[in-house]
């Protein structure tokens, strides 16, 4: 009996149990606020006033412009600020982000940061301090109550729900007077910004303008009031002060002091929002359209087995897939298509459509094991006749411009996702086309009804399934091979590009049948 007593308490010390701020905390809830309680809602709902409930929209798929928007959107901030992101990286681009929240918060801006608990090991206390301000408020979302003290002991915690933690909020979205907004495949972090010396992802993100961003505004309000969210706070026992906050506000300002200097041409790059605001031009490039946001209901999480289609983003986007009638491009980072996706894209295929699928090589793919969750089904989609396109892995070539940064500062890997139907409707948004963002994570996004975008995003997609840049499996007598082109030249591969370690991890991940979890 005695051992039976003492074994909570064990189990506790073991785990490094985290006090709350209280048993039963108050949660506050708080709504989006209204686009017109800020001057430049307000001269955004005049711009948008014009064109009758149709929103505007750019996309972003160059790295440098992904992170001047969302810098120069916290500059314009004058009411509130919206932050949601499956994971958030330290380096100079995040902290030069940081920096711009604070300030924004200085000068009377409401911020709300909402992040998955996935990555924040050990970072309870860094959140928590930048929630010291009066005006920032942080929560995280399907927290891991016991054990956040290290990385080890939080991976013992999820062994204690695992049916739970291995549900994420991956959406990703920037919300500024609720009046614009930031949708895609970005996260936070250097390596998404062309600013990380070891990798970086080829992403597309899209600006929203106008009535979309009310509709994310409502995404936004729905995560954060769920009871799956909660105040850093209540995993503390003592919660930083303001002391605390002016201590770190020292340190972030001292690292970009060192790095304007030892890293000049990278810091002079991010920072160039600073002397040469784009904002205003982007305004007058807008693509005026009708939209809808879409995103999976927080309550999916929370399903004991896979989730009742009603929660999901997947069964708003179903009538347009089901509809599409001649062509069908996708570019999806991770593609693993399932029993399900598989019988939806050949029979897409049989009925004549054109169906093609940009996707990562084995050797450019940043999750191998998610390459062996695609590999089995490429020979039945060939043989129905879609078409498959593997991005190779890129050497370092800086660049900049409109197009997708598919060679970047250094090896590149495809982050994007993207859907175009019959070149006249768009879906951007951090859906990946596998079992794990239709079941098990959460998604947003948003579809838009209008052929000029979609010729545009067509055409990146066309870009990175150019020879030179891709890798495309076809069967040559009933076996496969890859065919690409270097310097002109075309050449066929009978061995799948991709080092033996990278095999074996896909290998590994076919063996043990973890196609679900991907």
């Amino acid at each position: 009996m005695r051992l039976q007593r003492a074994l909570p308490l064990m189990l506790a010390l073991l785990l490094g149990l985290s006090g709350c701020a209280s048993v039963n905390p108050v949660r506050e809830v708080s709504q989006a606020l209204p686009a017109s309680d800020s001057a430049f809602g307000r001269s955004v709902q005049r711009q948008a006033a014009p064109y009758e409930g149709r929103s505007g929209f750019r996309l972003l798929p160059n790295s440098n412009e992904a992170f001047r928007a969302r810098a120069e959107l916290i500059r314009n901030a004058q009411a509130s600020i919206d932050v949601q992101y499956y994971i958030v990286h330290d380096g100079l681009s995040t902290r030069a982000l940081v920096h711009e929240l604070l300030q924004a918060a200085d000068r009377g801006v409401r911020v709300r940061i909402l992040l998955d608990d996935t990555t924040s090991d050990g970072l309870d206390t860094l959140m928590a301090t930048l929630a010291a301000h009066p005006n920032i408020h942080m929560r995280v979302f399907n927290p891991l109550h016991l054990g956040r003290s290290t990385g080890v002991t939080r991976g013992v915690g999820r062994l204690f729900n695992l049916s739970r933690q291995h549900r994420r909020m991956h959406n990703k979205l920037f919300l500024v007077d609720n009046s614009m907004a930031i949708v895609g495949g970005r996260n936070l972090g250097d390596e998404y910004f062309d600013a990380e010396p070891n990798l970086n992802f080829t992403d597309i993100d899209m600006l929203g303008v106008g009535p979309v961003a009310e509709q994310l505004g409502h995404s936004f309000d729905q995560y954060w009031n769920s009871a799956l969210s909660r105040p850093i706070g209540d995993f503390l026992w003592s919660m930083p002060d303001a002391d605390d906050l002016r201590a770190s506000r020292r340190r972030l300002e001292v690292s970009l002091a060192e790095a304007r200097i030892k890293r000049k041409a990278l810091y002079d790059r991010l920072m160039a929002y600073q002397s040469q605001p784009r904002l205003d031009t982007w305004r007058n490039e807008l693509i005026w359209a009708h939209s809808q946001a879409l995103w999976d209901a927080p309550s999916k999480v929370l399903a004991q087995d896979e989730p009742d289609p009603h929660l999901l983003l997947t069964r708003q986007l179903a009538p347009d897939l089901n509809n599409v009638k001649q062509e069908l491009i996708l570019v999806s980072a991770y593609f693993v298509p399932g029993e399900s996706g598989l019988v939806y894209l050949t029979s897409r295929a049989d009925a004549g459509v054109s169906v093609r699928l940009l996707t990562n090589s084995l050797e450019a793919t940043d999750v191998p094991a998610v390459h062996g969750g695609y590999a089995p089904y490429r020979r039945a989609l060939l043989e129905h006749g879609v078409q498959l396109f593997e991005l190779r892995r890129q050497p370092g070539d800086p660049s900049a411009g409109r197009g997708l940064n598919f060679h970047g500062g250094s090896d590149s890997s495809l982050h994007s996702k993207a859907i175009v139907f019959d070149r006249h409707k768009t879906f951007i948004g951090s859906f990946n086309f596998d079992p794990r963002s239709v079941l098990w994570n959460t998604e947003v996004g948003v579809l838009v009804d209008s052929p000029e975008l979609a010729e545009y995003t067509r055409e990146l997609a066309l870009q990175g399934m150019a020879p030179a840049l891709s890798y495309q499996p076809l069967l040559e007598d009933g076996k496969m091979v890859w065919v690409t082109e270097d310097n002109g030249q075309r050449h066929v591969l009978s061995k799948e590009p991709g080092g033996m370690w990278r095999r074996f991890n896909a290998w590994v991940s076919k063996a043990v049948g973890l196609e679900k979890m991907l």
